[in-house]
This record gives structure tokens, sequence and C-alpha cells, in this order.
């Protein structure tokens, strides 16, 4: 296997993926939204190789796409910081202003209200994916607006650390963050990508790959919670399984009706559910999000 990381979303990964197929990869996994239209590009120019990309909505007889339902586990994490605010003010540290981003607020937001129907969630955007410094400078700023939980989409530890060094509850992301904020940590939603790798080079060493979009979520084990912190009350972690269990069970899912925008408006009506499309295209936010989408 060979690895590449640091790849900047434009021009460059063109140059990267021909250098990887010369080398000898038949199969190439492409880990950004912004690798999208170079991964079609590139796949144009070789028929005979396997390209995965992810979080993308583009295929091609040689190309799939993968990613996972994140919002199932934002919701569930929403459900322990809405629990664990005395303030009713909870900071979401964002990073771009896509569907992806906005259908975790959202999430995070469903769940939050559900434990506290009083509490509201404030978006700051960084426009980064990675930028210590202003996840650093958002959290402070949420704090400072009366947040007493963080949550975040965002890259580093640096917003845990910033939580932690002012006595405030965060919710991390990507993987167990606890290391950050060994006091405050509260839980994270995770990914499992390993699974996603294993599945794909099965298929291609069996010769069953097709071209195909895969979404996976809970049930199958693709995202999933970090283990909670010690300050989460056992009532809460018994209300994060059984709604965890309604979602993996088909009962329900996060974006069943009703939900309503931050206008008060109907989105989806009692009884209906969302369907992927509306998901993956989300560009508004829930009752109860105090922020704005940038344009």
């Amino acid at each position: 296997m060979t690895r590449r990381e640091s790849v900047p979303e434009g021009p460059d990964s063109l140059r990267v993926m021909e250098t990887l197929i010369r080398n000898g990869s038949k199969v190439v996994f492409a880990t950004s939204f912004g690798y999208m239209d170079f991964v079609m590009e590139t796949a144009k120019k070789h028929e005979n190789i396997i390209f995965m990309h992810c979080s993308g909505y583009k295929t091609a007889e040689n190309v799939g796409t993968y990613f996972g339902r994140m919002y199932q586990a934002r919701y569930l994490s929403g459900l322990v910081a809405g629990s664990m605010s005395k303030s009713n003010v909870i900071g979401y540290v964002a990073a771009q202003p896509i569907p992806e981003v906005i259908r975790g607020i959202n999430a995070f937001t469903l769940g939050v209200r559900k434990t506290n129907p009083k509490a509201e969630v404030r978006v700051i955007w960084i426009f980064s994916w990675f930028d210590p410094g202003k996840e650093k400078e958002a959290t402070k700023a949420l704090i400072d607006a009366g947040a007493d939980v963080i949550a975040m989409h965002a890259d580093t530890g640096a917003a845990p650390q910033t939580a932690e060094e002012a006595g405030v509850y965060v919710v991390g992301y990507n993987n167990d963050m606890t290391p950050y904020a060994p006091t405050k940590h509260l839980t994270a939603p995770v990914w499992n990508w390993g699974m996603i790798y294993n599945q794909v080079m099965d298929q291609v060493t069996r010769g069953t790959w097709k071209s195909e979009q895969i979404w996976y979520g809970l049930k199958e084990g693709l995202v999933g919670l970090a283990p909670f912190g010690k300050d989460v009350p056992e009532d809460v972690r018994k209300l994060v399984e059984t709604e965890k269990a309604k979602i993996i069970n088909g009962e329900w899912d996060v974006f069943n009706g009703p939900v309503r925008d931050q206008s008060g408006a109907e989105k989806v009506a009692e009884g209906k559910a969302m369907t992927d499309g509306d998901m993956l295209s989300m560009n508004w936010f829930v009752e109860g999000v105090k922020g704005d989408i940038p344009k």
C-alpha cells in the first residue's frame, strides 16, 4: 500500500494519482470531497484502474463512492450535549458550509433539543478543515457567548484543548479526543474507515467489485460513538443506547418528521422520512440553530 498525505484539493491531486498509477497502484482511494472532479478526469484515462472517492456523488464504471451516515452518530452525541448543558447554549465549531457539515449540525441539534428543548446551538464557521488557530479562537468566542458545551466539525484537537482549559464540556469528532480534554470530553462521533477499505479490497481480490454509492451508518458500523466521559449520567447513557437501537433496527431515523427549519416552517411532515437525496443536498438549518449558512 502506498499513501500520500496533505494533497491539496486541486489540480495537484491529478499528479499524485498519476504517480500512484505509474508506480503500480490498481486501486486508488481519494479521501476528500474536493478530489471529485479530478478523480473523474483521471478515471477516464485509466479505465483499468478502480477509484473509490470519499463523500462525492459522481460515479463511473470504474469509480465508486463511499461515505457514512455520520448524522446518526451526531444525533446521539447531541443527546449527551443537551443533557449536560446548564446555560442552554451549546457552541459548534464548523469547518465548511457544505451539506455534510450542515447535516451534522442539524442532526446534533435535533439530539440536543430532544434532551433539552430550551437549548440552542450557536455556529461559528472557520472555513477550513484543519486550522488549530481558528478552531481555538472560535471555541473561545463561543464560550464567551455563554456556551457551556462545545461541539465541532474540525480535524484537530484545538477545540477540545481549549474547552478543557476553560473548564467547559466538549464533544469531539473523528476519534476519541479524551487525550485533549481528559476531564471534559463527553463523547465523540467517530469513523471506522477500515471496514470500507477491507470490504472494497476483498471485492477487488475476489473479482466482484462493481461501482456503487456506499452510505453506511450505525447498523453497518462505519460510524459510532467514542466512550462516554465519566460525568455522563447513567440515564443519559441508557437513552443513547435506546435511540441507537431504534436507528439500527430501522424503526426510526434522525430526519424523520416532524422536522422544522429555523423559521418554524415544516420541512418534513409527521410520519414522513427525508430522502437520502434531500439529506445529501441539505442547505438549511433546523429549529434551534443560531447562525447563518454563507452563500
